[in-house]
């Protein structure tokens, strides 16, 4: 009886440590590079464009609401959000609002991402952000 107990819990443990959510402690990752575009407070000048250095960046593991975690992106504009799950994220840089639609003047630029593989590196390419 015992053994059957102790067979039961290793076997639930097991069952239990492969069902992952997305988040941290895998072995993908998600990398990306941000690029502004400088414009006048009107939109109607363009001044010049240029990496995205020290912008944050935010993700969102699965179906959380608010994000999970937040980085600067290098010198270069670059950022990388390692050590991923399988499973479903949201990856965001906010933005001047071009369309002056949005009270708060600024937007998220989104992108959702699904990674499929354990050792998956999906990179995003560019995120193109108004400044």
């Amino acid at each position: 009886m015992k053994l059957n107990i102790l067979s039961f819990t290793l076997l639930m443990l097991l069952l239990l440590s492969a069902c992952k959510k997305p988040g941290v402690g895998g072995d993908a990752s998600i990398t990306g590079y941000v690029h502004v575009q400088k414009w006048n407070s009107t939109f109607t000048q363009y001044i010049g464009e240029y990496e995205g250095k020290d912008t944050y960046v935010y993700i969102v593991y699965g179906d959380h609401s608010g994000y999970d975690k937040r980085i600067k992106t290098d010198y270069k504009g670059q950022f990388e959000f390692p050590y991923l799950y399988k499973g479903d994220y949201k990856v965001y840089v906010y933005s001047r609002d071009s369309s002056f639609t949005d009270p708060s003047g600024t937007i998220p630029i989104l992108r959702n991402i699904n990674i499929t593989k354990r050792t998956e590196t999906v990179n995003l390419d560019t995120l193109p952000i108004f400044q």
